[in-house]
């Protein structure tokens, strides 16, 4: 696999991996298959040191990481919570305290860890 030290060899790489994409796949050696995904790994080795992103500090930056990852809104949100938009929203904006319902249906519902809820609440 190759090493990559910097955003030059980065670049390089990629700008390599793309000229073979683009001969589609059924225009692409074995070898070529094989370079393809040698490179890949090595590009996400490197994007996984580069770009880290750090875990969240607060229940609200816990539970908004959650709402992404699993692709929700706040109206979704709310729904899979059993709660209304209203009072997500207050919770989230840090305009009211979450009682222990909300506690429970977060750590239930989101996978939160309890330890994190407890510190975080």
């Amino acid at each position: 696999m190759e090493k990559i030290n910097n955003d030059t060899d980065y670049k390089s790489l990629m700008l390599r991996i793309e000229a073979l994409m683009t001969k589609g796949s059924n225009n692409v050696s074995k070898t070529e298959l094989e370079e393809i995904r040698k490179m890949a790994l090595s590009a996400q080795e490197y994007e996984s040191k580069k770009y880290v992103i750090e875990a969240p500090t607060t229940l609200t930056g816990m539970i908004e990481m959650k709402m992404f990852e699993m692709g929700f809104k706040q109206k979704s949100l709310a729904e899979k919570l059993n709660i209304s938009e209203a009072k997500l929203s207050l919770i989230l904006n840090g305009k009211q305290k979450p009682d222990i319902e909300f506690l429970k249906a977060v750590h239930s519902e989101l996978h939160i860890d309890a330890d994190f809820i407890l510190e975080h609440a």
